[in-house]
């Protein structure tokens, strides 16, 4: 109880704790609500090649001076571009071309870090977030992402969903498949940029796929599976604030291990698909046809 007074009483005090506390808020939304789709279009290495592809983007932006979200994003969208170019024109399947694109992108930008030996280049905040040091800048560039990202998933919901769902019926229909493949990679690199200084750039698949897995094990709504994984990407990110503070560890790896420890739970314990709970769901099963069996 005193840990948690103590935390309180900091976040009442200290700006860079409170701006950490809504980056953390923020991120564990955009990435709750894109990370279901990502899921349900069995895209997750998608998300782990965008998260990695734009690292070369952030060190060229830094080199050259300008903004890293403008760099960060190109990159992405360069990756997206270039994995679709890759399998629409060889024998290479999607999951070969992934593997293929974001290695050679994550390793293009180790070179490029360490050939800017002497400058103020921080491997360890691009790699793994600095929330801590989050700024008012920052946030707001966190806060007009996500409402485009939020907005673009409010207003064309019924065509995401319907290509999630059944791509071969959207097309049948007229939507453009590939608009809404590409669009989705966009808000995917969008939302994996302010994710930086939150997780970084290799933990934050994880806030991609994580709560959206733990809501998928838990109701079969796409609505419910939305909020649910837009709240336990906020819990996460609380929760992970909160440890980091007070044990003065890594925030971005905080963040992603309560992320992982409330899926464990779900997987666990789900009402309906939980390890254990179909488990003793059975076992009640046998006992009550052993009893009617004697009986």
């Amino acid at each position: 109880m005193s840990e948690i007074n103590y935390f309180i009483d900091a976040l009442k005090s200290y700006q860079y704790l409170q701006n950490a506390m809504m980056a953390g808020v923020l991120v564990g939304i955009i990435c709750g609500v894109i990370g279901c789709f990502i899921i349900l279009r069995g895209m997750a290495l998608m998300g782990d090649a965008i998260s990695h592809a734009v690292l070369p983007g952030v060190v060229i932006a830094y080199i050259l001076g300008f903004s890293f979200f403008i760099g960060a994003v190109v990159t992405g969208i360069i990756t997206a571009l270039g994995i679709g170019y890759i399998t629409q024109n060889s024998r290479i399947k999607d999951d070969a071309a992934i593997g293929i694109m974001f290695t050679a992108a994550f390793a293009l930008g180790i070179v490029l870090i360490t050939a800017q030996r002497g400058t103020d280049v921080h491997l360890w905040h691009i790699l793994f977030g600095n929330v801590l040091a989050v700024s008012k800048s920052d946030l707001w560039m966190t806060l007009g992402v996500g409402s485009f990202v939020l907005m673009i998933i409010f207003l064309f919901y019924k065509q995401f969903v319907l290509s999630s769902f059944d791509p071969i019926m959207a097309q049948a229909i007229g939507l453009p498949k590939k608009l809404i493949h590409y669009t989705l990679m966009l808000l995917l690199s969008l939302v994996t940029v302010v994710s930086l200084n939150t997780v970084g750039v290799i933990l934050v698949v994880a806030m991609l796929i994580t709560p959206g897995s733990t809501a998928y094990l838990l109701t079969d709504r796409l609505s419910v599976m939305l909020g649910l994984s837009a709240g336990f990407g906020v819990i996460s990110s609380i929760l992970g604030v909160y440890f980091s503070f007070i044990y003065d560890v890594a925030t971005g790896a905080s963040i992603v291990l309560v992320a992982s420890c409330i899926f464990c739970l779900a997987f666990m314990f789900s009402p309906k698909r939980g390890v254990i709970t179909q488990k003793i769901r059975k076992k009640i099963v046998n006992k009550k046809s052993n009893t009617q069996l004697i009986e």
